[in-house]
């Protein structure tokens, strides 16, 4: 079996700024941006991964959920504990301060972790946890 992870979903709570957070800050493609007002579904991805992208996309846009759903979605978002994704990168450092002084909200500082691991947190504009760690 051949299977790759072609897209993954975090939702937005406001499309222009998720598009100026993973374009003008994490330095990632635009590749589609369909819908309208705060209804978009855009697609962004790594320059250079063009079979890697994330779809930011509206939250409970399913007209099957319901609105007991959508509430706790919502209270999920605000709270930073219903989307997040893990990337990596070698210049943990770097991109650190890049994201910091890009006005990303820091949740922590690049640390060693007991596991082994280096990384970094933040939160996009959306409140989704954005894990980085550093590849080695």
């Amino acid at each position: 079996m051949d299977i790759t992870i072609h897209t993954s979903v975090l939702p937005h709570t406001d499309p222009e700024a998720s598009v100026g957070f993973y374009r003008d800050v994490l330095g990632f493609e635009v590749r589609s941006d369909v819908g309208q007002g705060r209804m978009r579904w855009i697609t962004v991805g790594p320059a250079g991964q063009p079979d890697t992208s994330i779809l930011l996309a509206p939250p409970a846009a399913d007209p099957g959920i319901t609105e007991d759903e959508r509430r706790t979605i919502a209270e999920m978002m605000a709270k930073g504990t219903y989307g997040w994704i893990l990337l990596a990168g070698r210049d943990l450092d770097g991109v650190f301060a890049q994201v910091r002084d890009g006005g990303g909200e820091v949740v922590q500082e690049p640390t060693e972790q007991p596991y082994g691991i280096r990384d970094c947190a933040f939160r996009d504009p959306a409140g989704n946890l954005i894990r980085i760690q550093e590849l080695r």
